[in-house]
């Protein structure tokens, strides 16, 4: 269809007549509008073909052929990483984005810096390089083992004459608080991986709810878990991890939390160590008895008939045996004293540990044994290590719980375990407690979800 202009005006003079509100926002919606208005402008500006061209010559000069002479010489790059137990002084500097054979130089011939720093594993190191990749100071911490809750903090960096110096001091750690939250799809660990939960703090939550879950039988894939734990800071860049504060497990549709405190009425007071474990409602998760002599491993063979691996036949398996390599921690699972610790027949190098009247246990094939007879032993205590000596086809620890003499099975009486409540002098300010806690593992649930989102 076609109007001529006429038809045109007469159709405009209508709306204008008939339609103005509506017209006058169709108006302002398209001089708001990026494109359209832009598009009605531009059709008012003269002909491009019309404008005169002027051609103008300006002298430019060329870019620098390196890039970093762009950079000021005042400017300072900053890199981190951790060093490695291969690390010599170019390979180290090298990764950092240090070019300086001066600073190599020194780092060679420095005590300090080949007594603590060249060949050490897990260092966190950071430098600052000037004047593109030149060494400005180079700065490595890690946690004392002389000292709690201090670091050391190498420091080497260029003098005014341009030489080096070397600095060894040793400052407190500060400790700050992280929340974090996974779900198991094949293993705890992976699980704790992928949430960036490190090992230690992993370690630490299955040893808290090690007396209610099995955790080397009895993970299910879509189990969660909620964790807040402290963290051990120097300089403000993390260093180590410290203790868990307070968790919550979800295995098999049950929920278990815990929480960290320290009881000032408990046998031999609080301190900076001494306290433990409850559940929030104020029950003590620690128990008589470890639900496992090894800190995290695999059982092999349970208690139960099996065939011998060495004699061939079928006889009843009055142990558990946990698959590991030769060398990992054995420990006692409970408070006694050491009654016999040597060689002795199949067994090999055995340690028999009397924790009572009634119960004893036994810890076998060990290729190392770090207690003497007649000592005392607490729980957790290493006492010995994974070997293969006696009547062994491989590594492994070889397990026995015995009550009166008699061969139980040690993940049963594990879990039948007696627990001690908080005292009644101390549930108010563990109320307290166990209030705040219940918030900040609804955060590490939520922290968790969204996550997942």
């Amino acid at each position: 269809m076609t109007f001529s202009i006429s038809d045109r005006s007469d159709l405009a003079f209508h709306w204008l007549t008939h339609y103005p509100k509506h017209l006058t926002a169709l108006m302002l919606a398209l001089l708001i509008g990026g494109g359209g208005g832009a598009y009605a402008v531009a059709t008012l500006a003269p002909d491009a073909a019309n404008i005169p061209v002027q051609d103008v010559i300006e002298s430019v000069q060329p870019l620098p052929a390196h890039p970093a002479d762009v950079l000021s010489p005042d400017l300072s790059l900053y890199r981190t990483d951790t060093t490695r137990s291969s690390d010599n002084a170019d390979t180290l500097l090298r990764r950092l984005g240090v070019d300086d054979a001066q600073a190599a130089a020194f780092l060679r011939r420095d005590k300090n810096a080949q007594q603590l720093l060249l060949g050490q594993r897990g260092r966190l190191v950071s430098v600052v390089t000037q004047d593109g990749q030149r060494l400005k100071q180079l700065t490595a911490r890690w946690t004392a083992a002389d000292a709690d809750l201090q670091f050391k903090r190498l420091v080497i960096r260029r003098t005014a004459h341009q030489g080096f110096e070397s600095l060894l001091q040793t400052a407190p750690l500060t400790s700050s608080t992280k929340l974090a939250g996974g779900m198991i799809h094949s293993s705890l660990f992976a699980a704790t991986d992928e949430a960036k939960v490190p090992d230690k703090v992993a370690t630490q939550l299955a040893e808290i709810f090690s007396g209610d879950i099995d955790f080397h039988r009895a993970l299910r894939q879509g189990d969660r878990f909620s964790v807040v734990y402290e963290t051990l800071e120097a300089d403000g860049e993390p260093l180590s991890s410290g203790r868990v504060l307070s968790a919550e497990f979800v295995n098999k549709g049950k929920t278990y939390q815990a929480v960290w405190f320290a009881d000032p009425a408990q046998p031999n007071g609080p301190t900076a160590d001494k306290g433990n474990y409850y559940t929030l409602d104020g029950q003590s998760l620690r128990r008589a008895f470890l639900a496992s002599p090894m800190a995290f491993s695999r059982i092999t063979s349970g208690f139960k008939m099996r065939m011998h691996p060495i004699l061939q036949t079928m006889r009843a398996h009055q142990g558990i045996d946990y698959g590991a390599p030769t060398g990992t921690s054995v420990r006692s699972i409970g408070d006694g004293t050491v009654v016999f610790a040597g060689s002795q027949n199949g067994f090999g190098n055995v340690i028999f540990v009397k924790h009572n009247a009634k119960n004893t246990t036994v810890y076998a094939h060990l290729s190392r044994i770090n207690v003497r007879q007649g000592q005392s032993v607490s729980q957790g205590q290493n006492i010995g290590a994974v070997g293969s000596t006696g009547w062994a086809t491989g590594p492994h620890l070889h397990f026995e719980f015995r009550v009166d003499g008699q061969h139980c099975d040690p993940l049963t009486l594990a879990h039948q375990n007696q627990t001690t409540p908080v005292t009644a002098g101390a549930k108010p300010a563990f109320n307290r407690l166990a209030a705040q806690t219940r918030l900040a593992l609804s955060a590490a649930v939520s922290l968790q979800s969204a996550s997942a989102q």
